[in-house]
């Protein structure tokens, strides 16, 4: 059943979401969605929960430190809209700000369908160092992929 969510507890749900998302807890986020849930990412799309515990884990494997500022929020009938910028730190040590916009489906108050979108150039400055050209850009973009495909 594909009913009207209430906006004020699609807004609560999505701010929680975003909170454990910065607590880097796999099982406590995996809580926030359906079973058969999807995932899209840099033009990837994956399903289900066994592929949602693989984005994330890849995901928190990346980052020592998560921190979302919200920009803009929207929410129409079951569509949650969020413009935010994202604050990392790699485990590396480097520090990045990045603009995201996201877009939750919600069915029966669980995520039904995440879609990130966000330039996957930004994450490449971190992987690159030194001179580098459009090819090496091209193979660190590629490996920022490495075990998610």
């Amino acid at each position: 059943m594909n009913e009207i969510q209430n906006k004020d507890k699609i807004i609560k749900l999505a701010e929680d979401l975003d909170n454990d998302l910065e607590l880097q807890d796999v099982n406590k986020m995996i809580t926030y969605f359906s079973e058969n849930c999807e995932i899209e990412i840099f033009g990837l799309k994956m399903k289900g929960k066994t592929d949602l515990k693989k984005w994330l884990n890849w995901f928190f494997n990346l980052f020592d430190t998560i921190k979302f500022d919200p920009i803009i929020i929207m929410v129409d009938n079951n569509i949650f809209f969020e413009e935010f910028i994202i604050h990392v730190t790699f485990n590396k040590g480097e520090k990045l700000s990045v603009k995201v916009a996201e877009v939750l489906e919600y069915q029966n108050y669980k995520v039904k369908s995440l879609r990130l979108y966000l330039d996957r150039l930004e994450f490449s400055k971190v992987f690159a160092t030194g001179f580098l050209s459009k090819k090496i850009v091209k193979i660190i973009k590629d490996r920022s992929l490495t075990d998610l495909i």
